[in-house]
């Protein structure tokens, strides 16, 4: 299900999402009590949620979602790259956040990694040592984007070029990246966070 106050964002997403084989859009909402009901009707597996809605928006619709549909992985998308914004959605009892300006790439990935029980962020303090030591799999937006270019078989200059950051900003994160992850090479990466084929059919 996807909840975005912008029809422009949710008719979009719902044709990037609807174009996936293994996906489908089974409502849309422009506002919070609107999410709530929707969801409690179709009973998505999981909820595309804007951080900032009309009637019921961020921390209090996270936290209705979770009430109301326990089941329901909520994914929230900002416009607002903020890491207080995305602890407090993380606190509230969402399963990932990610920025819009993220490519379709990133987000159909974060989809399914938080159907699967990934969480995914922008850690702070605490929370995110808490996230690292359990399960090793609470990534930055921008440490998720550099692992996906990894995986892609880039170089740290190739990626450095495509995200318009320096090379040393690109081994910083791939060195974060391997550690929450726990893995020392791309081999090693590639085994940890890409599915075998049969479990993804």
């Amino acid at each position: 299900m996807i909840a975005d106050d912008h029809a422009v964002v949710r008719d979009g997403l719902a044709l990037v999402i609807g174009s996936e084989p293994d996906m489908h859009v089974a409502a849309l909402a422009s506002d919070g009590e609107e999410a709530l009901a929707q969801a409690s009707e179709h009973r998505p597996d999981v909820v595309i949620l804007d951080m900032r809605m009309p009637r019921l928006g961020g921390v209090a619709a996270i936290r209705a979602l979770r009430e109301r549909c326990p089941e329901a992985k909520i994914l929230v998308l900002s416009m607002y790259d903020d890491e207080r914004l995305a602890s407090a959605a993380l606190g509230a009892g969402a399963h990932g956040y990610v920025g819009k300006h993220a490519s379709s790439s990133v987000l159909l990935r974060a989809i399914r990694s938080v159907y699967r029980g990934v969480k995914l962020g922008e850690p702070s303090s605490a929370e995110a040592a808490h996230g690292a030591e359990a399960d090793g799999t609470l990534l930055s937006l921008r440490e998720r984007e550099v692992m996906e270019l990894i995986i892609a078989g880039h170089t740290s200059r190739a990626i450095a070029d495509k995200l318009g950051i320096t090379k040393s900003s690109v081994d910083t994160y791939r060195a974060r990246v391997f550690q929450k992850l726990g893995v020392s090479d791309r081999a090693e990466l590639l085994a940890r966070v890409v599915p075998p084929r049969d479990e993804e059919q």
